[in-house]
């Protein structure tokens, strides 16, 4: 038998590090970070991700040659990537002192796979090293976010310049980005999926402009106005208004975009899945400790049904999802990241995972009254931050129309009566079997 719920004992010791690391270190550390500015801030997380890199778990997501542990080599790196990640979504500091905070992560993949060596050795490594942060400029105002083919940001060239003219925004971190990754259009009458290039465009250059951060629910009062943070997590509007820049600032191909942007996307969704498991399991132990603690009505909160019912319901829906996520990490691991089956497993993680995390966060804030819905308890912060993931990185929607086609791409249609009509499969079974029926009668007798 190959079936295995197990961790590998050689594996489990770093876990249980990374949760005492997570639980006792970094989430305590969130809520003293209010005022704090970039630079402070980089000076408190400094020794915070030496200790991370001396325990050889900075950016586990990449291969041993551009820094990371090698997990790739194991044969179980997204499994691994999945439990860790798991542990980080714990906290929202987690991800940036581990290496793996987002754009940076999946730009550093993108750049890994498709640039040149000199271009690693400027962008790359340097981002690695934290040294310097990155934004991934795909989302546009005025096209839809769920179809990037539809991107109107041009990219032309004209000498030895690539000029790009347009708009993004919700390009996270742009505005303390050192270079912004870009999505644009190179070539307009192509193929849907070969107009598109990606250009690195660095911070100062002549003709970007950082318009502000936008406000959002997560943070609705982060930015009012035409402001820029000066600190990491906005997102901003971005504007290119003949945007010059070298023709070597352009990753990969002309026109190899979209096979760059699935390189930066698939292994980060599995992540932000479990990071999305290890909210659910935070919420969940919030819960339970509310009921095990609260009393009403003469009894603890835990003995009312109502509440019975809200606790075995997450339970099972944590559980479920967390093992859709695993098999989307074995998936990756057995078949390959990018075939069909691991992007049938990736589109269903991705919808299913946020809708059960909301439903988590929003029973433990009920189970905690008043105080849930208030900013004393986390719950508040964690259900405005969970309902941007039914959106990042496509919608919904767009997930569960990808993985309908590829399930019914194996599907073979029928003419006439449905497969399992009975009256035909009785007559059909009459042919086959009738004669067993007639022994078995006549034996009988």
């Amino acid at each position: 038998m190959a079936w295995d719920f197990s961790t590998d004992p050689q594996f489990q010791p770093q876990l249980d590090w990374m949760r005492d690391f997570v639980d006792n270190t970094l989430i305590p550390l969130e809520l003293l970070l209010d005022g704090l500015n970039q630079r402070e801030l980089d000076a408190l997380w400094a020794p915070l991700k030496q200790t991370v890199k001396d325990r050889g778990l900075w950016a586990a997501h990449l291969s041993e040659e551009y820094g990371g542990p090698g997990f790739d080599r194991t044969g179980s790196g997204q499994q691994r990537l999945a439990l860790m990640h798991e542990i980080l979504g714990r906290s929202e500091l987690a991800p940036e002192i581990f290496g793996c905070q987002g754009p940076d992560s999946g730009n550093a993949e993108l750049i890994a796979v498709g640039a040149t060596e000199e271009q690693k050795q400027r962008w790359l490594y340097p981002l690695l090293r934290a040294e310097v942060r990155s934004a991934f400029c795909l989302t546009e105002p005025d096209t839809s976010g769920s179809d990037p083919t539809g991107i109107a940001t041009r990219c032309e060239r004209d000498g030895e310049h690539w000029v790009l003219n347009g708009e993004k925004w919700f390009a996270s971190n742009a505005s303390v980005a050192d270079f912004l990754v870009v999505m644009c259009v190179s070539a307009p009458d192509a193929g849907p999926h070969k107009r598109a290039s990606m250009v690195i465009v660095e911070k100062g250059t002549q003709g970007l402009e950082l318009l502000r951060d936008v406000p959002t629910m997560h943070k609705p009062h982060a930015a009012t106005g035409d402001v820029l943070l000066d600190r990491i997590g906005g997102h901003t509007h971005v504007c290119f208004n003949n945007c010059r820049v070298p023709l070597d600032h352009m990753i990969g191909e002309p026109g190899e975009g979209f096979i760059l942007a699935q390189k930066r996307l698939g292994g980060g969704r599995i992540h932000h899945a479990m990071r999305m498991i290890g909210q659910c399991q935070r919420a969940f132990e919030m819960m339970k400790e509310r009921a095990v603690s609260r009393h009403t009505k003469g009894k603890p909160l835990a003995r009312q049904q109502m509440v019975q019912d809200m606790i075995a319901e997450s339970y099972v829906e944590i559980e479920m999802v967390r093992l859709l996520v695993m098999k989307a990490a074995w998936t990756m691991d057995t078949q390959g990241a990018f075939s069909k089956e691991s992007r049938a497993e990736i589109a269903a993680v991705k919808f299913a995972t946020p809708r059960i995390l909301l439903g988590v966060i929003d029973r433990a804030i009920q189970l905690h009254g008043a105080l849930g819905y208030s900013c004393d308890m986390p719950l508040e912060g964690m259900y405005r931050s969970a309902r941007a993931l039914r959106v990042a990185d496509g919608a919904d929607e767009v997930h569960k129309q990808s993985l309908a086609r590829l399930i019914l791409e194996y599907t073979e249609p029928v003419s006439g009566w449905p497969s399992e009509h009975i009256p035909t499969k009785r007559a059909q079974a009459q042919k086959k079997f009738g004669h067993w029926i007639e022994q078995a009668k006549a034996a009988a007798q």
